[in-house]
């Protein structure tokens, strides 16, 4: 229902990433080449061989330690418009990648805090309310470190980047994750997991 809430409100911020997209070199590469993330399109020993610290590597960690999988991900199906259909996909599938750019758990407190990031980034209704309305579920404790700490850092860090749908994750799983977060301007985050 998640899913079908973003494909049917999200039309306005779908258009506005797509003209972000085609503004952009990478983003024009990637609404061009349309690649996916999924079990089917990623090579697991290339990632699993590649250095620690890794894009590729903390990715492929993040999807273990988390018991996530790429393929999780509903295919879209109510957006008839077929640029803006695979922008919302893609937005689907680089989910588990900005986990891994945050540093963020698949916990109630971490997927609240990548909801503020992506609430900033695309202004995507379901970001948005996702990120209103899921601390309602927090503890009194969590929440507490949501609004002072982990929340503000998401906003700041979500104005700051350039927009992540731009990246072209799998031509740089070889990129030292500290080095894209540092071309993104996405900083360290506070530690509460």
């Amino acid at each position: 229902m998640v899913a079908v809430l973003g494909e049917t409100t999200g039309h306005r911020a779908l258009k506005f990433l797509r003209d972000q997209m085609k503004r952009d070199p990478e983003g024009t590469q990637i609404l061009q080449e349309r690649p996916r993330i999924s079990l089917s399109t990623l090579d697991l020993g290339k990632l699993q061989s590649l250095p620690e610290g890794s894009l590729g590597r903390e990715y492929l960690r993040f999807l273990d330690v988390n018991r996530v999988s790429p393929d999780t991900r509903a295919p879209t199906r109510f957006v008839d418009e077929e640029e803006l259909a695979y922008v919302i996909q893609r937005y689907r599938e680089v989910h588990d990648m900005l986990h891994t750019l945050l540093g963020m758990p698949t916990n109630m407190l971490g997927e609240i805090v990548v909801k503020w990031f992506e609430a900033v980034q695309t202004g995507l209704p379901m970001c948005i309310l996702g990120a209103l309305f899921g601390p309602v579920r927090l503890s009194a404790q969590h929440l507490q470190v949501l609004v002072s700490e982990l929340g503000p850092w998401a906003v700041q860090n979500g104005r700051r980047a350039p927009c992540v749908l731009n990246v072209y994750f799998e031509r740089r799983w070889e990129q030292p994750l500290t080095a894209l977060r540092a071309e993104l301007g996405i900083t360290e985050p506070p530690r509460h997991f």
